[in-house]
């Protein structure tokens, strides 16, 4: 037989998962230095760099 399952309860469980997920995103994005964003946004815009320097461009006919 199957168990049985409270699903108020389990609506509740998975609502406070996906806040603690999104808590621990903000927690990894904003509580940084300044000095770790600064390289943070210097390797963001390197790879940005690199992928539009190896864009190849559409052949016009």
């Amino acid at each position: 037989m199957a168990e049985i399952v409270n699903l108020r309860r389990v609506r509740k469980e998975l609502a406070r998962a996906a806040k603690a997920r999104q808590a621990a995103a903000n927690r990894a994005s904003h509580g940084r230095t300044k000095a770790e964003r600064a390289v943070g946004e210097a390797e963001t815009a390197r790879r940005e760099a690199v992928l539009d320097g190896a864009r190849r461009e559409e052949s016009q006919r």
